[in-house]
């Protein structure tokens, strides 16, 4: 695998996972998340449970899969068609840069993510607890490197969603870039992350940078997400021939 490090100077690694082992996502490096937030439900009208079940997420052959299967599942007494799931990194860091190489599931109605949250998010279930604070979001702030639309298939979204930490105002921008053969083929999701900037990339293309200030929460640590999401804002609507599907993980790599 070649390195894209954009004349940086990350160059210590400090988080990794290269998935050259087989069966459950390694636990010292991955907490799932299956608790629902909204009352038995995820936020953004999403359609999924997320499970910690080997159906819904293992390695194997060299890579990570995140599987989004059409089944009834209930959690607590909540029922909900589809399953899938949500991994946490168990690190937090603040500024690096962060390379995922993956390719994408494709079908309609499928939202993957690639993304941070604060480590300070009070999001029920996280990894991290209150350990560094309580913060709602989008006062956490959250970093999207990578998320792509269910009718979509051809481009990718990286955004940034926060609010400002001196005027609470909630504030969100990013762009989209064109893609080939996302699920076909590996590509390279990056973030580089400092004091001054976020620069989110697809391969070699930079999809959208977003300055950094004193007044944003991107100048403490943050936590990696990996998932895929069913339906809702992103996904929209869901073939009724929909199965299942893949997202697949190649590495995960955090400089610094």
């Amino acid at each position: 695998h070649h390195h894209h490090h954009h004349g940086s100077a990350f160059n210590t690694l400090v988080f990794s996972d290269e998935f050259e082992y087989e069966g459950k996502p390694d636990p010292e490096k991955w907490h799932y998340q299956v608790i629902p937030p909204n009352n038995g439900s995820w936020h953004n009208n999403e359609l999924q449970h997320y499970t910690n079940r080997s159906e819904n997420s293992f390695v194997s052959d060299g890579t990570l899969k995140i599987r989004a299967i059409k089944e009834k599942y209930t959690f607590e007494g909540s029922t909900k068609d589809y399953t899938s799931a949500r991994l946490n990194s168990k690190f937090a860091f603040t500024y690096g840069k962060v390379e995922v190489r993956a390719k994408l599931p494709s079908k309609k109605g499928t939202w993957p993510a690639i993304w941070t949250l604060g480590a300070n998010s009070n999001e029920t279930g996280n990894y991290f607890g209150e350990q560094y604070g309580n913060a709602e979001w989008p006062a956490c702030g959250s970093i999207d490197i990578l998320e792509q639309n269910g009718w979509d298939k051809e481009s990718t979204i990286a955004h940034f969603h926060w609010s400002d930490l001196n005027s609470d105002e909630y504030q969100n921008l990013g762009g989209t870039t064109p893609i080939t053969n996302a699920s076909g083929s590996f590509h390279v999701y990056s973030l580089e992350w400092n004091a001054s900037a976020m620069k989110v990339f697809l391969d070699d293309t930079l999809v959208y940078e977003l300055k950094n200030s004193q007044n944003t929460p991107y100048n403490a640590p943050h936590y990696l997400l990996l998932n895929i999401a069913m339906g809702g804002t992103l996904g929209g609507d869901i073939p009724e021939n929909f199965t299942d599907d893949i997202f697949e993980i190649d590495y995960v790599r955090i400089y610094q």
